[in-house]
């Protein structure tokens, strides 16, 4: 029996891991170690963790590591704070290996607790570019703190290698929000429309927008901007999930909030939960802001993303989204495209098997033994470099 832990500390973070999991606690031959952190255990972003004990995953562990704020220097000391509560944990309960999604800051100082303590990690998410978020180097120096790597697609599983990982380490297998999309049992229209509130008839569009982090002071004044537009378009009804934890994200929602305080058609909520979200944003005229979800799950559910500025930079987009620029009168254009977009989905992101093929390749590499902490790097063609 190997133990596998998988670590969450955001609800969209969670949502995307739900299916791989559910794959590590149904498989016998693993053991699941779930460690729920973040802003899961703050009532401030939804207090999400009640989210997965509805769910009924055993839960082995909850660290708190967030700080009140999100300066750059609060998210300094959340990282620190990572690095010591998961190296206590980690010390004390150690898995064979840790799963590990994507880009957050708190995810270095997890990785770095499970490095020091010579576990291997499993990363998902390597590879790919956002360039206007700090996101984006913390995503790299996470595939090389890991051992093996599960990518969404080819392109950036061929980034991975040339960050000079070995290529029989790095795995195209798609990505979870695939899987959660084509297998998880959506609401009805109406189903969704009544449990979350939305005016029966009414069209509608999910909003998501978190701050640039690499962008100085640009939160606030990108904020007005998207709300003008939505101001502009009256007919119709917005609903808005808060902004995470980065950087800049307390100025978001303190705008959206006052902006919401005096319009009838704007719903602010912290988290939706995994179906709500995604039926959400199933039925929905488009996505609006700058999330990930726009660009990776809206267009499986066929649905056009209105991309806002450069926050997504440099991912593989389908032609489902439509990217503008900060301002009022680009985003009011790209609304009126997406308006007139015909709604199909597009499958970039694997085939909706991403969690079996992920549990096949991590026993493969436990139980056979195939883990060698001394890494060999490799160059940009692909070779072994022996110097």
């Amino acid at each position: 029996m190997k133990k596998i832990a998988v670590v969450t500390a955001t609800r969209a973070e969670y949502g995307i891991l739900t299916p791989l999991i559910r794959a590590v606690n149904d498989d016998t031959e693993l053991e699941l170690e779930l460690i729920v952190t973040g802003t899961h255990l703050i009532e401030k972003y939804g207090y999400t963790l009640k989210f997965i004990e509805k769910d009924g995953f055993p839960i082995a562990h909850k660290i708190p590591i967030l700080e009140a704020g999100n300066t750059p220097y609060d998210i300094s000391i959340t990282m620190a704070n990572a690095i010591r509560g998961f190296a206590e944990c980690f010390r004390d309960d150690r898995p064979d290996m840790v799963v590990i999604l994507g880009d957050r800051t708190e995810m270095l100082g997890i990785a770095a607790a499970a490095m020091n303590e010579r576990i291997p990690i499993a990363h998902l998410h390597g590879g790919e570019v956002t360039e206007g978020a700090v996101d984006d180097c913390v995503r790299h120096a996470l595939s090389k703190m890991s051992y093996l790597h599960f990518t969404s697609t080819e392109v950036y599983r061929n980034r991975v290698v040339q960050l000079g990982e070995a290529p029989e380490r790095v795995f195209f297998v798609g990505a979870l929000s695939t899987e959660n999309i084509l297998k998880a049992p959506l609401l009805s229209e109406t189903e969704l429309r009544k449990e979350v509130g939305i005016p029966e008839g009414m069209k509608y569009s999910v909003v998501t927008f978190h701050p640039v982090t690499l962008e100085a002071d640009s939160a606030k004044q990108q904020t007005l901007a998207l709300c003008e537009a939505m101001e502009a378009c009256s007919d119709t009804y917005y609903l808005i999930t808060m902004a995470n934890a980065d950087t800049g994200g307390d100025i978001v929602n303190k705008v959206i909030s006052e902006f919401a305080d005096k319009h009838d058609n704007i719903q602010l909520v912290s988290s939706l939960g995994m179906t709500k979200y995604l039926s959400a944003v199933k039925y929905s005229n488009y996505v609006l802001g700058n999330s990930s979800s726009g660009i990776i799950e809206a267009p499986v559910l066929g649905v056009p993303t209105v991309n806002i500025g450069d926050r997504q930079k440099g991912r593989l987009m389908a032609e489902t989204v439509i990217n503008c620029e900060p301002d009022k009168n680009s985003i009011l254009n790209a609304i009126n495209k997406a308006e007139k977009m015909e709604h199909h989905p597009v499958l970039m992101y694997g085939d909706g098997t991403t969690s079996k093929k992920i549990v096949s390749i991590i026993k493969d590499t436990l139980m056979n033994n195939k883990v060698d902490l001394k890494k060999c790097f490799y160059d940009m063609k692909g070779e072994k470099c022996e110097n």
